[in-house]
């Protein structure tokens, strides 16, 4: 695993985060440093998957960055047939993907697409994940593509979803931010990182909080949500058709 260091060193002005070689190179190592609890995240999700998991129905991974869900997927299934596809907007991330399941039976089961999630038709989709995205999206973008994948599931049709959220009350979200640097510091960042590394995602990552979630998926026309997961400022939910 490349180790990150792209925040090392101070940048004069610090350039937008974006999906580019650069991050997709020391990814891994990026999210698990970034994410807390990411591998449970990952790992339950993909439990969850198998136990829904509707014969002859697609598996979406939305924002799939290098194969991660894909992987673990696949480990819960070991020899049983499955169909997933995976989408991301990031070349490097669909190329890192591919060269890791290359290696693997999964290459069979999961397709991979390079392209915008909002652009991709959710055929006889069963299941969707969206990890870590809709923060990246415009707020009507959001809106519609929730709306999408849930026309798009069957009835118990499952929709699994994570995001990186703030609080309507400041304080509680400077509650969160104090633990969340003190997280990043833990895992090795400097000052200097977590500093840069917040002024690129600037603009680029726009959380929302637990309620604006709420109310887009009952829109959406969910008939269930149960937040499932929650650290500080990162929550994991699922929602049922």
């Amino acid at each position: 695993m490349t180790r990150d260091t792209i925040f090392r060193q101070p940048r004069h002005p610090v350039p937008a985060f974006e999906f580019n070689e650069e991050v997709a190179a020391v990814f891994d190592d990026m999210i698990h440093r970034s994410v807390p609890l990411y591998s449970e995240i990952i790992r339950r999700q993909a439990q969850l998957i198998r136990r829904f998991y509707r014969p002859e129905t697609r598996i979406y991974d939305l924002g799939c960055s290098n194969g991660n869900l894909g992987m673990a997927v696949a480990r819960q299934f070991g020899e049983s047939l499955f169909q997933m596809t995976a989408v991301d907007s990031s070349a490097p991330m669909i190329d890192r993907c591919r060269r890791r399941l290359s290696g693997e039976n999964a290459r069979d089961h999961i397709r991979l697409v390079c392209d915008d999630i909002c652009n991709v038709p959710l055929e006889n989709a069963g299941i969707v994940v969206i990890n870590f995205t809709l923060q990246f999206l415009p707020m009507d973008q959001r809106d519609r593509l929730v709306t999408a994948v849930c026309a798009a599931l069957p009835p118990g049709g499952l929709f699994l979803f994570s995001e990186k959220i703030k609080d309507a009350r400041d304080e509680v979200t400077d509650l969160h931010m104090e633990f969340y640097h003190r997280f990043k510091k833990e895992n090795g960042y400097s000052d200097l990182e977590i500093s840069q590394k917040r002024d690129a995602l600037e603009n680029v990552l726009i959380p929302e909080t637990t309620d604006d979630h709420l109310q887009r998926i009952k829109r959406a026309g969910f008939s269930g949500m149960d937040l499932w997961l929650k650290w500080f400022s990162f929550c994991s939910w699922i929602c049922f058709k």
